[in-house]
């Protein structure tokens, strides 16, 4: 039911750096990556929901993909993704995955006293509603049930926690950013 998917992260980058930072989705049939693509979102801006929808459309697999997972609700650090709206320009439930819960306290402090647009990007994150428990990660969803995310979770889990669509991303971004990629907890 869920084995084709595409995972997004993006790229690792200093903490003062300003402009656009690489993301990465790999498209993954089961545990078998088939396609890589990349492209580029705003740091704390504004365009990873329409960049996302690109690259989905761009992989070659669209009619194939089952999911879209993002390694956290926000990429190149506040560029918040619209989950709801990103699911309906591709046709396809989402599942933000994410190690434990943030702390969306400082989340919504930060958003709201130091980042452009930050009421708009927290008034996404709360509408999304809270994380949830789901195969021993954290979740948000939507176009999918609970019970659906952790069908969907055991079908790409191989190695630890993370779904290999997710793994794999973080892998080839660190690996092209920094030359070397860095194993262990994604």
């Amino acid at each position: 039911m869920f084995s084709h998917a595409i995972g997004f992260d993006d790229a690792p980058f200093a903490r003062e750096h300003r402009g656009d930072v690489a993301v990465f989705g790999t498209v993954y049939a089961r545990h078998t990556l088939h396609g890589v693509v990349s492209g580029r979102v705003r740091r704390d801006g504004q365009n990873s929901t329409a960049e996302l929808a690109r690259l989905v459309g761009e992989s070659g697999s669209g009619k194939h993909l089952h999911l879209i997972l993002l390694q956290g609700v926000a990429l190149a650090g506040f560029n918040v993704v619209d989950v709801p709206t990103l699911g309906r320009w591709t046709g396809l439930p989402v599942l933000v995955v994410a190690r434990r819960p943030p702390n969306l306290e400082r989340i919504r402090t930060a958003l709201l006293t130091r980042v452009p647009g930050g009421a708009r990007k927290w008034g996404l994150i709360e509408a999304l509603g809270p994380m949830e428990s789901c195969g021993g990660v954290w979740v948000q969803r939507a176009g999918l049930s609970l019970p659906e995310a952790e069908v969907a979770l055991g079908a790409l889990t191989v190695t630890g926690r993370i779904p290999e669509p997710l793994r794999a991303a973080h892998l080839i971004a660190g690996g092209v950013t920094r030359g070397s990629s860095r194993g262990g907890r994604v």
